[in-house]
């Protein structure tokens, strides 16, 4: 990843109820809290992330092995918490290498204040930084429908593919990507 991106860290960032948080790239030294993070979230919502959010020692590899070139992590956090976690993947080469995804994960006493909005926003400028051409998504059609208004809110186009995904029980779930061309 460009050297750039990361030299624009901190930023203040208001959600809008008032609460001001900072924005900043996931650190080595992040893991405990982020982990806290993830053990706030719902059940179903961990069940269904697309990493192992409930291994401490899976966390504790991610932050150690930061490879902002791939992935980049930016978490916001209210004083000393971790209250969400934002990430933009990419390839290095191949066909796919201007196309990012994006997954964001909040705790759930910040959720229905825009954060979602503002972290996918940033992502956005992220992504536009970088010279990619397109910004992805993959949402569980019925479990994240809000999500999925969200971002077509923002200019992403849904594509819907029905019992696209697999729950821990082996029951089929709708998924639905999000792209938005930048």
């Amino acid at each position: 990843m460009s050297e750039e991106i990361p030299r624009h860290y901190p930023q203040e960032a208001v959600t809008r109820d008032g609460r001001r948080l900072l924005l900043r790239p996931l650190h080595h030294d992040d893991s405990n809290a982020v982990y806290d993070l993830f053990q706030r979230l719902p059940l179903e919502s961990r069940r269904f992330d697309w990493n192992r959010v409930d291994d401490r020692g899976f966390i504790e590899f991610w932050a150690q092995n930061l490879d902002y070139e791939q992935i980049f992590p930016v978490i916001a956090v209210d004083g000393d918490r971790v209250v969400a976690e934002v990430t933009l993947e990419r390839q290095e080469r191949g066909p796919l290498r201007r196309v990012g995804r994006v997954h964001w994960l909040l705790d759930p006493d910040y959720r229905g204040v825009g954060l979602g909005t503002l972290l996918v926003n940033h992502s956005i400028g992220v992504a536009r930084a970088l010279g990619l051409r397109h910004l992805t998504c993959m949402l569980i059609s019925d479990l994240e429908a809000d999500a999925v208004r969200v971002l077509e809110g923002l200019g992403f186009e849904p594509y819907h593919f029905p019992g696209y995904g697999t729950d821990a029980e082996g029951k089929a779930h709708d998924m639905t990507k999000m792209v938005l061309e930048l």
